[in-house]
């Protein structure tokens, strides 16, 4: 929620087209080799799903109708293993579990008519996720192409407390202009995965790039849409871009886990990360851009702490006029504590967490 319109601008700049933005969903209309290429490059979208088919549906009967009519046989092979997830909001046909069930028949049957299978089929093959839902009777069923969401790139070894997606720190950076030319500091470092997703937009690495996805199983998909993304992706990063990018944090272990991680992303080299306390930052060059995702303080004895953090990383950075600062919190006193009211604020969503992101645009260097 809160990221459609990045992902919009991302699937254009991939080149798809009709694309529209509803409330935690974009749509659009690809080719199958868009199925491979959205999975590898999408760095703030959740997940990729198909639609099979939309329709309305007040009764389990239309409800098989009308999912027997979709061509399940052009997307599933028959042995297949079919898992029906669902979800209904206000609707005639309120139980999940009769609805699964109901589309699952209907899914099975359409198959064995089609293939002229007059048994149970095996499902002993890949995995096919179909979503069922329900929405005022409006019911549309889909495919996840993904497998596990998108926010999971492959390089997370190992994790600090409530770490920050990997989705969601892209789009902290998307959401600046910051240039690969330019210094780039997280103070609050965490797990590294501001400054690792920093450094694969630097490098135009794509996202995806490292692991695999469900429709990569499906032998109803050509095999050659994910070796030709792949090598798209390949002849696409920029592996010689030189960046300056900076990771900190007062924990110790944090900072070990952040080596690591940008280890296994391939970018151990690429990145700076310190133990140090935000007290002692000092920015070195002109123009930076610090971005980061600091404790919120929520926790009883927490609070002052944080608080005082605030206001030393605001009465430092009043000294830098030309360093752009970018801060999500759901401290609702942060412009308070910092000193100075953000150029521009966002309302965005760290999980279930209602966050602000408070922009703080520099001057440009002489």
């Amino acid at each position: 929620m809160g990221l459609e319109g990045l992902v919009k601008e991302e699937i254009k700049q991939l080149g798809y087209e009709n694309i529209q933005t509803e409330n935690g969903r974009v749509i659009f209309e690809s080719d199958l080799a868009g199925i491979a290429r959205t999975n590898i490059w999408l760095r703030t979208a959740d997940r990729i799903k198909i639609m099979i088919g939309q329709f309305s549906a007040f009764s389990f009967e239309e409800l098989f109708d009308q999912t027997f009519e979709l061509p399940w046989h052009e997307w599933i092979e028959e042995e297949g293993f079919i898992h029906v997830v669902g979800k209904s909001h206000k609707s005639k046909l309120y139980s999940v579990p009769d609805s699964q069930r109901i589309v699952k028949k209907a899914i099975v049957k359409k198959i064995q008519e089609r293939k002229k299978i007059y048994t149970a089929l095996p499902e002993t093959g890949p995995r096919y996720k179909v979503e069922v839902s329900i929405l005022k009777d409006q019911v549309t069923l889909s495919l996840d192409a993904s497998g596990a969401g998108l926010h999971k790139r492959g390089y997370r070894i190992d994790q600090v407390e409530a770490p920050l997606k990997e989705t969601l720190a892209a789009a902290l950076i998307q959401l600046t202009n910051w240039r690969p030319d330019r210094t780039f500091v997280d103070p609050f470092a965490g797990s590294g995965t501001i400054p690792i997703e920093a450094a694969l937009i630097g490098q135009n690495i794509a996202p995806g790039f490292n692991r695999s996805f469900a429709a990569e199983e499906w032998n109803t998909l050509p095999q050659d849409i994910w070796d030709r993304a792949l090598e798209e992706a390949e002849d696409l990063a920029n592996y010689d871009q030189p960046l300056d990018i900076h990771g900190s944090d007062l924990d110790p272990k944090a900072i070990q886990i952040s080596k690591q991680n940008a280890l296994e992303a391939g970018l151990g080299d690429l990145i700076q990360f310190k133990q140090m306390r935000v007290e002692d930052f000092k920015p070195r060059t002109e123009g930076g851009y610090l971005i980061g995702n600091p404790p919120y303080g929520d926790r009883i004895g927490e609070k002052k702490d944080v608080e005082k953090m605030y206001q030393s990383l605001g009465s430092i950075m009043k000294d830098y006029p030309t360093w752009s600062v970018y801060i999500l919190t759901s401290n609702e006193n942060f412009e308070q504590l910092y000193g100075k009211k953000a150029t521009k604020k966002r309302k965005l969503f760290n999980g279930f967490i209602r966050t602000d992101y408070y922009q703080y645009f520099g001057r440009k260097p002489k």
